[in-house]
């Protein structure tokens, strides 16, 4: 990871973990769970050798940010108001927005709620959600997809942790990031990973021991607790959006997913993408990139063609 800069900014009451490199105009990459910065080390060299200052924060819960401990602490408006004062400490109006999977849902509240900071938004793998004020959205997975459902498993605070100890971070993130398993994604009672110690995991060819060591010796050291309490504020989320019912984002939007994505994957999810009503609720959506035989984690997987995929449509702006 050579010429990364690493360095700790204090913004919205937190002290926040910022890798960068490059000058330039700003491209703000967002990372989901269970990552961290490093999942944007290919764009941060690529991107930054294009001309562009590539900047990735640690997430607050996540790796060297801090941790609040209040599962109130992790609501959309927290989080947004941590990358606002982050671009502020950049001393720019308006970034480029890069994100994926949670990364990706706070970077739609980001658009949405400050559209003025927002040049252009590169989506990976979760298309905007739009937020449905009749149901709850937690009661509402339970009642489409059951209480096995990975989003309802990871509700109760301490519970999934205990499995997570159990197993050992390295064997929960091998089997996450290795996972082809179409969606919806369900953790069953008795084993909810489904490691099986007698039989080993194997890490895909673009995650390497190296790379899975990162991971395991960050989140051993801060836990998943931070990580676990973004999906664990969905309903709060859902109540402070109340507000913001049926409004459009208005920002230009690539999206790409894999068609292996288990987002994707999940039923009804590729009618909206593909349909017209993601069409409707992002008007300035410019291109959605269906790739072929690709899972989740896209821009590990195929890092070249998102690194592409980044700057031919940034370059516009």
């Amino acid at each position: 990871m050579e010429g990364i800069r690493h360095k700790m900014v204090n913004v919205n009451g937190i002290s926040m973990h910022v890798a960068e490199k490059g000058e330039g105009p700003v491209i703000l990459f967002l990372h989901g769970f269970p990552e961290l910065w490093y999942t944007w080390r290919h764009q941060i060299l690529a991107l930054s050798s294009l001309g562009y200052h590539a900047v990735a924060p640690d997430l607050r819960g996540y790796g060297d940010t801090e941790a609040p401990t209040a599962i109130t602490s992790y609501s959309c408006m927290h989080i947004v108001g941590d990358l606002v004062a982050l671009i502020d400490s950049l001393g720019v109006e308006q970034v480029f927005l890069v994100a994926h999977d949670w990364g990706a849902i706070i970077g739609w509240y980001l658009c949405l709620f400050r559209p003025d900071r927002v040049k252009a938004f590169v989506c990976l793998s979760v298309p905007f959600m739009p937020r449905k004020p009749q149901m709850k959205p937690v009661e509402s997975m339970r009642l489409f997809f059951g209480d096995d459902y990975y989003i309802c498993r990871f509700q109760e605070p301490g519970k999934i942790e205990a499995e997570i100890a159990r197993y050992g971070a390295s064997n929960v993130l091998k089997k996450i990031i290795s996972s082809r398993k179409p969606g919806p994604p369900c953790m069953p009672k008795d084993n909810a990973f489904g490691i099986k110690p007698d039989t080993p995991i194997t890490l895909p060819s673009w995650f390497s021991e190296e790379d899975l060591s990162y991971y395991a010796n960050k989140f051993n050291k801060k836990g998943f607790t931070g990580a676990l309490n973004y999906y664990r504020a969905f309903d709060l989320n859902w109540e402070q959006t109340a507000p913001w019912t049926n409004t459009q984002v208005k920002v230009p939007v690539k999206f790409i997913v894999g068609d292996l994505d288990s987002v994707y994957t999940t039923p009804g999810m590729k009618e909206y993408v593909n349909g017209g009503d993601f069409k409707r609720d992002a008007p300035m959506l410019d291109e959605v990139v269906i790739m072929e035989g690709v899972g989740h984690f896209i821009n590990q997987e195929r890092a070249d063609e998102i690194n592409s995929h980044i700057h031919d449509f940034i370059k516009n702006f």
